[in-house]
């Protein structure tokens, strides 16, 4: 589970690098690598992630793929500076701190409108980020809609564009789930068992599956070594399956 876990942080940070560089950033040298001392409220990368603190705030948790993706947009932007690391820690603070209030929203939404005044695609982008972020947890609450749609009406965003942007996510969050509701039934499938029943049945299925199919009771029943192959991956598929009922059930 863990590697699919993996492979869906890769797919969204894929998806983030391709529609949104630190590179574009307005105040990033791309020459040289430049020593940073600034307000980073005074600039872009750093009001990207004051909004990010904000969007984060709004339903007051932090699931694995937002900790990944926090984690990456420190990384990405501090590896634009030689003091790399002095940047990182101070964007980290930054966020902390931004989360603590949304008095200061529009503020900073103001602030970053003036940076990109003349770059509307930009913002659009910065606003695909920032619902990333409220979606990745699979859950878009209320107030996450509310600070999002303040946001977005602060940087002048384009109704139809934010619409637009939200209507891509719940599709794309939509088909996720409809892809893993089939995987569950598939898993249930491999197991010889159903939804409806009781983890200890669940286990005694898995538990004689495992004794049928193990590669080393049926390498001492004398069995050719392809069925013996064909066995072993068998048991990778009755693992797999009985992994992903267990998450699914919390046990």
């Amino acid at each position: 589970m863990k590697i699919i876990v993996l492979l869906i942080i890769g797919f969204i940070l894929y998806i983030i690098a391709k529609n949104y560089k630190t590179e574009k950033f307005k105040n990033i040298n791309l020459k040289y690598k430049e020593n940073f001392d600034g307000d980073l409220l005074n600039h872009e990368a750093g009001l990207l992630i004051a909004l990010m603190a904000k969007v984060a705030k709004a339903d007051g948790k932090v699931c694995e793929l937002e900790a990944e993706l926090l984690k990456h947009t420190f990384n990405d932007i501090s590896s634009h500076f030689e003091n790399n690391e002095e940047v990182r820690e101070k964007l980290k603070v930054l966020y902390k701190e931004q989360k603590e209030s949304f008095d200061n929203t529009l503020e900073i939404c103001q602030s970053l409108y003036t940076l990109t005044k003349f770059d509307y695609s930009k913002r659009v982008k910065i606003m695909e980020y920032l619902l990333n972020l409220a979606f990745i947890d699979k859950e878009f609450s209320k107030t996450e809609k509310m600070i999002v749609e303040d946001i977005s009406n602060a940087l002048k965003i384009k109704k139809h564009d934010f619409e637009n942007l939200i209507n891509t996510f719940e599709a794309f969050y939509s088909n996720q789930a409809s892809s893993n509701a089939l995987s569950l039934e598939k898993a249930y499938e491999v197991l010889e068992s159903n939804s409806s029943e009781d983890n200890n049945t669940i286990k005694k299925s898995y538990r004689n599956l495992v004794k049928q199919y193990h590669p080393d009771i049926m390498s001492g029943r004398g069995e050719a070594q392809n069925i013996i192959d064909e066995a072993t991956k068998k048991l990778q598929e009755i693992n797999e399956a009985y992994e992903l009922i267990k998450k699914d059930r919390g046990i």
